[in-house]
Parts: C-alpha cells; structure tokens; sequence
C-alpha cells in the first residue's frame, strides 16, 4: 500500500445557497520517500488539497490514508495527536515566533512532545547546524534575512523527524538564488532521513526539485508526470562526502 492513499477525495463549500466543489473525486497515491509537487495556479486547489493530506480540513467525501491511518475518521483530538507525532509544516510566511530566537522555534514541535529543554536545544542545535545557521541560533527573526527565517522553518519541520513534511509555496518570498539554496535543503533533507516531502506551489521552477508532479486545475487532477529532479545523484553524494567529513571533525 502507498505511504500516502487518497480515494474518491471532494471538498465543497457553501456559500449562501450555492456549492463551490474545491476539489472533485480526487484519487492520489505518493510513496514513502517521495518528493511531489502539487502544481497549479491561484484557486485550483492545490492548497485545499494540501490542508486535507495535512488534516488540517475534513473532507466532504473521500478517504486520506497516511500510512496506513484513515486521517479522515480520526476526532479532532486524535487528529492533532497524528500530526504532531507524523508530520512537519513549512510555510510561505515562516510563522517563526518573533519573540523566541532561532534554537526556540526550531525547538518547538520538541517541546510539544514533552521532551525537556535540554536535549531538545541539543536536537534543535544540531539541526540549525545541518542548514548552516550554526552562528544565528541566538537570532531572533527580525535580525535575520527572508532566506535564513525560512531556514529556521525548515530546520524546524525536521527536528522531531516526521514521516511526512508539507510545504506550502515555501519559497514565495525568496529570491531566486535564495529559492535555489531553500529547495535544494528540503530536498537533501528529506533524502537524508527518508522523509515524504509534498510541495504546493504554483511555480514550475519549484516543480523542477521534484520527484513527481501533478498537476490540478478547477480541482481535479488532469495529469501526474514523473521528473527528474534537478537535485542529482553527484548532489546527494557530495553531500554524503560534506556529512562524512564533519562527523570525523566532530570526534576529533
């Protein structure tokens, strides 16, 4: 069975006495591992497709398998529950607390497991260290730059190592060499802890970074290609060579 299974998916709205159908009898499977992209443009339904693999909404109709877990049944109580212990969040928008520095948002879903401060801060530390803001965990958010913040919230999607990370336009504010560097972390990460990563976005230059892409108009699915991401095999051992070298630095 895939990691991710969604059946006979519908999500409509009312407003006033009409129906607006966001999405319709979407079926969709994404494997565990897989970087995929939901592609379309503004109002398609990308995004309510996004918040209903999230859980963040019911559907109307439909099934959402995540590993195994019908989500779509689950009370709100056991639904909060699933994702903190399976998922992590990036957003367009960074959502960092202003008033926490870096080591206190990326420390976040930690602290939400009850994990105590200090090993969490040892965790969270460590991550910072992996997207290169070793030096700026004592930053607060406005002291950082638009690429850095969305750094932290990168860092802090995978700190707890969910099974499944959704990103939605998580470059929408960058530039594009800071695009670049953002979705080449995503990607790296989630190849480095086996991570499914779903990205929402309506730029076909983010789409480029990943394993599959499927395409939605007026909320339905109209094609899945699978891509071959721009993110290579010498990137993934490079990387492996730069993880390598820093953990014979570390024991020394």
């Amino acid at each position: 069975m895939a990691f991710i299974k969604v059946h006979n998916l519908r999500k409509v709205y009312r407003i006033g006495n009409e129906k607006v159908y966001a999405l319709k009898n979407i079926d969709l499977e994404i494997e565990e591992g897989e970087i995929c992209c939901i592609l379309g443009t503004s109002g398609s339904g990308k995004s309510t497709l996004l918040n209903m693999l999230a859980g963040l909404e019911k559907p109307t109709r439909g099934d959402i398998f995540i590993n195994g877990t019908n989500i779509s049944l689950l009370s709100e109580s056991k639904l909060a529950s699933f994702r903190q212990q399976n998922t992590g969040f990036i957003f367009q928008s960074y959502n960092l607390i202003s008033q926490f520095n870096a080591l206190e948002n990326v420390g976040m879903p930690l602290m939400f497991k009850g994990m105590p401060r200090k090993k969490r801060d040892r965790l969270s530390a460590k991550m910072l260290d992996l997207v290169g803001l070793g030096k700026r965990m004592k930053h607060r958010p406005n002291q950082m730059s638009g690429g850095q913040q969305q750094r932290v919230g990168i860092a802090r999607a995978f700190v707890a190592k969910p099974k499944v990370v959704f990103a939605d336009e998580p470059t929408g504010n960058l530039d594009t060499k800071t695009t670049d560097d953002v979705m080449r972390l995503m990607v790296r990460m989630c190849r480095k802890y086996n991570i499914t990563l779903i990205v929402v976005t309506h730029d076909i230059e983010i789409a480029r970074y990943t394993d599959r892409i499927v395409h939605i108009i007026d909320g339905e699915i109209t094609s899945i290609e699978a891509n071959d991401s721009v993110y290579k095999a010498e990137d993934e051992q490079n990387d492996q060579t730069d993880n390598k070298t820093k953990r014979e630095d570390d024991q020394k």
